[in-house]
This record gives structure tokens, C-alpha cells and sequence, in this order.
């Protein structure tokens, strides 16, 4: 599949998000499922077809509405005389909008990767799990910190970390029993710790055997166990293969060292996304604690300020930003500007006299930010809301900071 930018992404997700909330009344959402293969003039057929049965539809209301869902795809379908590469995918119906209303929404998505197959289901939600399939990181790594009492299994999936499970092991620490006894004593120990890394070992194979997304396997720890556990027969030979052969000497075995393990393997995960984010937001941080506060920028405002000016070298947005700009006048005629709120939330009063607003236009806040910083330049860099440093992105900067050519004044 041909990569598609975080923008693209974020645009998809974004629109799934608002697809998902949708609820019909009965079985009178429409979903249509075109793989690229596929002739439209077949799928127009298929539709006209089952516009025909809808008329046995029991429900005056519901047969309505899925004839008009039907006559929306199909109208829909008439701008494209072949599917496009990946296909496309039509959602139409009328969704609840309280008080016993319905409103007619459409929405026609071209997905990142290819359609598998024809699909059409009418039923109270919109189907879309195999485009949220579409959207699963594909850039997998698996994460295992190991001593001999404690390991933690973890994926690195893009920019996020999962814990997979936390095991303790019964293997005795050392003793300072002599003789005879120390040595039946550490025959034990030594048993114990065997059974240790095969439980270890069987539960990897568990976790991470089948899984072709899987692009290596990064092992960590403090002292030499992870370097004997790795090199030994415990793990299985598929995947000892991908194993990396850096081993990482970490402080702790539980859900802190994955994250430990992730920092000191970040020149081998180099290309990865969640290490591109960390170099920068820890950049970022660096000119913050400036005394004089550097080439930073942080806050909707001041950022804004400082993309007029042409000053942003490096935008950094939150993914999980749902907000939108819009461009408003008051109903007086006394003001006319623009305002950013929250998705599902009205502008407000009129800051002069307190009266309504009318929406004039509005565009989404990330789409808005991101258009405007790339004429002048700027790269963009959309921040997930998984990682750490997404967190504190939209905790501590309210999710919009920039890293800046010169100092604003």
C-alpha cells in the first residue's frame, strides 16, 4: 500500500469518528462497499435491485428512508465512472438528531488501503470496522524487559506502547548457605530459573508468533539475563529471527521498562514514528526551558501570530485536537471575526454586545493550522495523543506548539 501522510490520516480517522456516531431508526443506514474490481454499472444495478424489494418494507418511514439512502449512493456513484484505486466506500441515511428528528447524511470515503470485496447492509449503524482495520499501525515492534524475577511483555505499535502482560517469577534469590546445601540449593535455583525462561518463552511465542507485522523484537534489562535468555533455546526459531542483536541494559522489568527499553533502542527504531516525535517534542521542551524562552512557541494564539510572520519551522499539532475555526459576524452588524471552539459547542455571544453570531464558514482547527503553516513553509508534525509526549502536548501547551526560525518579539 502506497504510505499515506499523518494529514490524510488524521482527515480519515476524524471522519470515521463522526460516521460512528450516527444512528438510524431501525435498520435505514446504508452501507456500500465497492472494491477497485469492481464495475460501478454493476454496483448501480445491484442498487437499483434493491431499491426494488425496499418497496416490501413493512415501515412507511423506514421505507422511505432506505429508498432515500439508496437514491443518495446511487446519485453519488454517478460522478465516478470506475472505482478509484483503493475503491470507495458510501455511507448514506438518516441519522437521529433528537426529539424524535432525523437528518439525511451521505458520505462517500476513498480508504487508504484496497476494498477486498462488494458489500451493501442496511442496518441502525453505519459498518465501518474494515476501515478502522485500515487505520492499525503497521509498523509493529515487540518489547520484552527480562530478569530473573520479573518480565514484561509489550508491543511498540507506531507511536504507541501496549503492555501485554507483567509475569513474576519463583525463582529463589541467592544465599549464603555453605557446604553441601548451597550447592543442592543453587541446583534448584537453577531449575526454577529454567522453567522461568520457558514460561517466558512459550508466553512470547503466545504473543507474538503470526503476527507479519511484526518488524523485530527488542530485548532489555538490567545484567546479563536478557543477553543468556535471548541466545539460549527458549524462544521460538521464527522468532529468534527477529530478534535485534542489541540488548539493552535497563533499570526495570515492568511497564517503566518498556518505555526505558523504547528510549535506548531509539537509533534502532530511527524510522519509526514514535521516535521522530520524542526527538522533536524533546526539542521543543529544549527551547522552552530557555531563559529567555528560545525558538518556541506554544498556545493557539501565539502560534498563529507567529505562522503570519513566517516564523514556524516546525508545527507541532495534537491528533487529538476536535475543535474548529470559524469565521462569524454578529447579528447587529456590530462584529465580524473569528473564534475556535470545541466540535458540538456554539461560538458563544457577540464579544461586543453580547448578541448571536452568525456562521459565516468553518474549517476544522488542525486542517486550518496545518494549510496555513505549509505556505509558508513550515513542516507539520501531527502529535499522537497516545505517546507521552502527545500528553503533554495537550496538557501542559493545549495541544499547539511550535518550534520557531527566529524569536518573535
Amino acid at each position: 500500500m502506497e504510505e499515506i501522510s499523518s494529514l490524510d490520516k488524521y482527515r480519515f480517522r476524524r471522519a470515521l469518528e463522526e460516521i460512528d456516531l450516527a444512528q438510524g431508526r431501525g435498520t435505514e443506514l446504508v452501507t456500500v462497499y465497492v472494491p477497485p474490481s469492481r464495475q460501478v454499472s454493476d454496483v448501480t444495478s445491484y442498487l437499483r435491485n434493491e431499491y426494488s424489494q425496499s418497496s416490501n418494507i413493512k415501515s412507511a418511514s423506514t421505507r422511505k428512508h432506505v429508498q432515500q439512502a439508496i437514491e443518495s449512493t446511487l446519485q453519488r456513484l454517478r460522478g465516478y465512472r470506475q472505482p478509484p484505486p483503493n475503491g470507495l466506500v458510501v455511507f448514506a441515511g438518516h441519522r437521529q438528531v433528537g426529539a424524535d428528528q432525523t437528518e439525511m447524511v451521505t458520505h462517500v470515503l476513498e480508504p487508504p488501503e484496497p476494498v477486498l470485496s462488494f458489500l451493501y447492509r442496511c442496518d441502525a449503524k453505519f459498518y465501518t470496522e474494515p476501515l478502522h482495520e485500515m487505520l492499525v499501525e503497521k509498523q509493529v515492534y515487540g518489547l520484552l524487559v527480562i530478569d530473573r524475577s520479573e518480565a514484561t511483555l509489550g508491543l511498540l505499535r507506531g507511536k504507541r506502547i501496549e503492555v501485554i502482560k507483567n509475569l513474576q517469577s519463583l525463582v529463589p534469590s541467592k544465599h549464603r548457605m555453605g557446604g553441601q546445601s548451597a550447592r543442592r540449593f543453587e541446583r534448584l535455583i537453577e531449575i526454577a530459573a529454567h522453567e522461568w525462561y520457558r514460561k517466558v518463552g512459550d508466553l512470547m511465542t503466545e504473543a507474538y508468533l503470526g503476527k507479519p507485522e511484526l518488524r523485530g523484537i527488542l530485548v532489555g534489562g538490567p545484567g546479563y539475563t536478557k543477553e543468556y535468555f535471548a541466545t539460549q533455546e527458549y524462544i521460538h526459531h521464527e522468532l529468534r529471527k527477529k530478534i535485534l542483536p542489541t540488548f539493552f541494559d535497563v533499570g526495570y522489568t515492568n511497564e517503566y521498562g518498556l518505555r526505558e527499553l523504547v528510549e535506548k533502542a531509539k537509533e534502532a527504531l530511527e524510522g519509526v514514528d514514535l521516535m521522530r516525535e520524542k526527538a522533536l517534542v524533546q526539542r521543543f521542551m529544549e527551547e522552552v526551558r530557555k531563559e529567555d524562552g528560545g525558538l518556541a512557541a506554544y498556545g493557539e494564539e501565539e502560534v498563529r501570530r507567529a505562522i503570519a510572520l513566517g516564523a514556524v519551522e516546525i508545527l507541532l499539532v495534537s491528533e487529538g485536537l476536535r475543535k474548529v475555526r470559524a469565521k462569524l459576524r454578529c447579528g447587529n452588524g456590530d462584529w465580524e471575526g473569528e473564534k475556535t471552539f470545541a466540535r458540538g459547542e456554539g461560538p458563544g455571544p457577540c464579544p461586543v454586545d453580547g448578541g448571536a453570531l452568525t456562521l459565516l464558514e468553518n474549517v476544522d482547527l488542525v486542517e486550518d493550522l496545518t494549510s496555513r503553516a505549509e505556505a509558508t513553509g513550515a513542516k507539520v508534525e501531527l502529535v499522537s495523543r497516545d505517546s507521552e509526549e502527545g500528553q503533554l502536548l495537550v496538557k501542559a501547551f493545549g495541544g499547539i506548539a511550535a518550534i520557531l526560525r527566529y524569536r518573535v518579539t
